[in-house]
């Protein structure tokens, strides 16, 4: 009987020797001294995506300049200077729905209070313009306007390092760093999730308006900051700084976008995306979610302070009423209509929005916000992925 177990082994040892060499396993483990090849990481952009990229920027720092400076204005393909400011002020506005995308697209965080560092970045661009006026205001005096009327007799403390452009571009980036960062501190370790954020977010932008509002807090009251006259020493309104001023926003943009496209893409972008879709399986897999959703919520406060920096000199004024609660929900309609956790739909959606808000307001100004309020519910019921995802599906179709 032995010998026959004994025959019967060999027998199953020697076709499993054949069956080894005629099909090998299709997943061999790596041997001694072999290391284990990892797939090789995606480039940041497609082909595709990087002519698009260069495309933009060739556009931005080459063909809008030439058709505005060297086109002749009766030429039909001269850019106007109305053109010019309108698409470098959509183009700011853009960079928000960009920083928007990457707290809510990307971690699920909805902020409804955005407005309040696009504001704090003007504001700080602002205080530099108004110093920059000099004696050449209405009542001649090193002071503002707004606090000779008020018989303010000297700067107070927050003015300091006003009239330092160093220091200026340090308070654009701190300032709404730090009220983000204190804010979000705070919110995020408390467990403040959802719904209750956003109103929470968005209380925080109305008592900031309502503070920005009063005439004591020196910031110009009801009026704000306008009347600006130089920067850096130029003389601002000529057509050359304003290009200067339009190339340096769409620069702007174009790095924000590559430097999302990075962020998103990496070991932190997928921790961000892991919290937004199951943040308890983050926790449970050992991941602290307060420092990541703290990190991307101060740098998406940052990019708005820098887009409302680029916003003022172009625009000409800053007031309260950039923090409006109107202007924070219209940050996400943006992000909304162009397509979340895409990077570029919100970008689209910012030209969309805007453009239609431009030619509305001047054909058929009483109907805007109705407009305003159908779209965003057309999309959130007929295109839940927004414009972006739109074309994505047209595409696959044809």
């Amino acid at each position: 009987m032995s010998a026959v177990f004994g025959s019967f082994s060999r027998s199953r040892e020697k076709a499993g020797d054949e069956g080894s060499a005629s099909h090998p396993h299709p997943n061999p483990l790596p041997q001694a001294g072999e290391g284990v090849v990892l797939p090789g990481r995606a480039p940041l952009l497609t082909r595709t995506g990087w002519t698009a990229f260069l495309l933009a920027l060739i556009a931005v720092c080459a063909l809008a300049p030439v058709l505005n400076l060297v086109v002749p204005e009766a030429s039909p393909f001269h850019l106007s200077d109305y053109a010019v400011a309108l698409v470098g002020k959509i183009m700011c506005y853009a960079i928000c729905a960009l920083a928007m995308d990457l707290i809510w697209g990307y971690t699920g965080i909805l902020s409804l209070g955005h407005g309040l560092f696009f504001a704090l970045g003007g504001y700080a661009m602002g205080m530099y313009l108004m110093r920059q006026i000099g004696r050449e205001g209405n009542y001649k005096s090193d002071l503002p306007d707004f606090m000779v009327f008020l018989d303010w007799k000297e700067l107070p403390w927050h003015w300091t390092f006003s009239d330092s452009f160093l220091a200026t571009c340090l308070f654009i980036v701190a300032v709404p760093g730090l009220v983000a960062f204190v804010f979000g501190y705070f919110a995020f370790r408390s467990r403040i999730k959802g719904v209750y954020f956003s109103i929470i977010t968005q209380a925080l932008t109305f008592a900031a308006m309502l503070l920005f509002f009063r005439n004591e807090t020196g910031f110009g009251g009801n009026n704000g900051f306008t009347d600006f006259k130089r920067i850096v020493g130029i003389a601002i309104a000529t057509p050359q700084t304003r290009m200067v001023l339009f190339v340096l926003t769409g620069l702007t943009l174009l790095g924000f976008f590559l430097f999302a496209r990075w962020l998103v893409r990496s070991k932190f972008g997928r921790v961000l995306q892991a919290i937004r879709d199951a943040e308890s399986r983050v926790m449970f897999s050992g991941y602290n979610p307060i420092g990541y959703k703290l990190a991307v919520w101060t740098l998406s406060a940052v990019m708005c302070g820098v887009a409302g920096a680029l916003y003022v000199p172009q625009v000409g004024i800053i007031n309260p009423g950039e923090m409006s609660p109107a202007n924070s929900i219209e940050i996400a309609v943006w992000a909304a209509v162009g397509g979340r956790a895409t990077l570029v739909g919100p970008i689209l959606g910012a030209f969309i929005v805007n453009g239609a808000k431009s030619w509305l307001t001047v054909a058929a100004p009483e109907f805007w916000l109705y407009f305003l309020g159908a779209l965003f519910i057309a999309v959130t019921l007929f295109l839940p992925n927004g414009v972006v995802g739109l074309l994505k599906k047209w595409g696959k179709s044809a």
